[in-house]
């Protein structure tokens, strides 16, 4: 049985086999990421090492070096670049678009740790972390104070507003820029120093073999066990200032005699201002494949909350958010998919001059916009620039074949068949028109899914989305169309042909004659066009030089 026939018989389920397509795309537009965007970007592992009071040179040589040379023999790199800066070293390896970033990761992990012996002892331990376009910050929250210190302001927000923003749904975790962590420095005298006998290397043991923490295993008795810990943490200015780095009999010099101790920033080379002031910003990192306005709008309510209990010296202000960028973007294709949806219509009521023959074809725009949200969320894509745009390109595709099975449904009316036999005769007798025509435009614009690059990259929601909207649309066309012709289209109908119809028709009508009749003109008008297409399209094509 031809499933037209079916929907005709049973047009409760053909209402249901819509309305199901538009409750699973409903369902999966909640779910959906929103971007300006697709993310094209390649994949790119980073590798950063600290190397406290060590010079560039020192990192480049005892560091970069040997990471960079561990890590040339894992497939799939495209590029490795890095930076050594006084006390940093970053390594940046950008993978090719086929590479998994998870699998990339973890080869570097793998890489680096075999090499973890060979770096210096006094360097810390590697940080691998995966780079893509989802981990960067979406909003940037300034905070400043003209009475507070910026040491005493990043204290205040560490306690108080971090813990805050980062429970937010959708977020993954709050950057801090600009940062000044509470600190103790100590500034040494070379002179009081060399005066003493003394070198740089000795007063860092006497500091780091009085500041430690371990345990010390535990005490055992017949009734309980206890553990032991060896604390010696020193917390205070005069605990440090008491350290002694070396005995002389008697006398002892203390850390004090050959050092300046004072509580200060753990690092001042990064800053941070807002609205010309120094300040500590917040930048909220959201998790992957959330939706970027959701947590926007997330972080915004928590603000408001938060805004009264600030003291009033503390000014806060948001100084980027980039949802407002995805918003307004998205906002003008919705505009333009409103606009087009219209439009169609309009224009499918001026030439069809009837009512009902109107709301056939027009129901098929929202089913099939709305059930495409649905394969948009089972590949992985994103609500973006270009995912809209496609919708509003199908919606001019996604008319005609509901169109053609109206037309021919309602050419055997007008013949003299009842509804519901020129319902089931017109829907099976343009079946295969209406398959072919979809496998035509999806194999126009599939294609685009297979390419390579960047530009691949960026383009494969676009063909995937395309050509599913067809797709549904088609099934829309043969499932509900005929149905609602059954019950809604009317022998006798006035449509009375306006006279610009009538006019193009006798136009048409000379010169598909004319054409009939001269068939050799008609074949060599279409040679010569296809042979200046070719020749346009090779004199258009750039030259090709060889490079050595």
């Amino acid at each position: 049985m031809h499933i037209s026939e079916v929907t005709v018989n049973r047009p409760v389920f053909a209402a249901v086999l819509s309305l199901f397509v538009i409750l699973i795309g409903l369902a999966s537009y909640d779910k959906l990421t929103i971007r300006e965007y697709p993310d094209i970007d390649r994949p790119v592992v980073t590798v950063t090492t600290i190397y406290t009071g060590a010079s560039s040179k020192i990192l480049e040589r005892d560091v970069t070096e040997i990471i960079e040379d561990s890590l040339s023999g894992i497939s799939g790199i495209r590029e490795i670049t890095s930076e050594s800066r006084d006390e940093l070293s970053k390594i940046r390896v950008e993978f090719t678009l086929e590479t998994n970033l998870d699998t990339a990761a973890n080869d570097v992990r793998d890489k680096v740790s075999r090499i973890a012996a060979l770096l210096p002892d006094d360097a810390d331990n590697p940080r691998i972390a995966k780079s893509d376009s989802d981990a960067r910050a979406i909003m940037w929250i300034g905070f400043s104070s003209d009475i507070l210190t910026s040491i005493q302001l990043n204290d205040y927000l560490d306690r108080n507003i971090v813990d805050r923003l980062s429970i937010q749904p959708g977020v993954a975790s709050i950057t801090i820029g600009g940062e000044r962590k509470y600190s103790i420095r100590i500034w040494m005298d070379p002179e009081q120093i060399a005066s003493r006998q003394l070198t740089i290397v000795d007063v860092i043991r006497a500091i780091k073999n009085e500041n430690i923490e371990r345990g010390a295993g535990r005490f055992e008795s017949t009734e309980r066990e206890v553990g032991l810990k060896l604390d010696s943490k020193l917390k205070t200015l005069d605990e440090y200032s008491k350290i002694v780095i070396r005995h002389f009999g008697d006398s002892k010099i203390l850390l004090s005699d050959v050092a300046k101790i004072e509580i200060g920033p753990e690092s001042e080379r990064g800053f941070l201002r807002a609205n010309k002031k120094s300040a500590i910003g917040l930048g909220i990192v959201r998790q992957t494949k959330s939706n970027v306005l959701d947590v926007a709008n997330n972080i915004k309510d928590e603000l408001e909350l938060i805004r009264p209990s600030l003291p009033e010296s503390i000014d806060m202000s948001i100084g980027y958010d980039q949802s407002k960028f995805v918003n307004e973007s998205i906002n003008e294709i919705r505009f333009a998919l409103t606009v087009s949806m219209i439009l169609v219509i309009l224009i499918i009521y001026y030439f069809l001059s009837s009512k009902a023959a109107t709301i056939i074809p027009a129901v098929t725009i929202p089913i099939s916009i709305i059930g495409t949200f649905f394969i948009i969320h089972v590949f992985g894509y994103s609500l973006n620039v270009l995912t809209f745009l496609a919708l509003v390109l199908a919606i001019g595709l996604i008319v005609d074949d509901s169109i053609v099975v109206m037309e021919n449904i309602k050419r055997r009316i007008e013949n003299g068949e009842d509804n519901y036999t020129a319902a089931i005769n017109g829907a099976k007798q343009i079946t295969f028109v209406v398959i072919a025509t979809t496998l035509v435009l999806v194999s126009v614009f599939l294609p685009l899914s297979f390419m390579g690059g960047k530009t691949g990259r960026l383009f494969i929601e676009f063909g995937v989305v395309l050509s599913f909207a067809v797709i549904i649309s088609s099934f829309v066309a043969l499932t509900l169309t005929p149905m609602m012709c059954s019950k809604l289209l009317k022998k006798d109908e006035d449509q009375s042909e306006r006279k610009l119809f009538i006019k193009f028709k006798k136009f048409y009508e000379a010169s598909l004659l004319a054409s009939q009749n001269k068939p050799k003109i008609v074949y060599s008008v279409t040679i010569i066009f296809i042979i200046i297409s070719i020749w346009l399209y090779t004199f258009n094509d750039p030259p090709v030089t060889n490079k050595e």
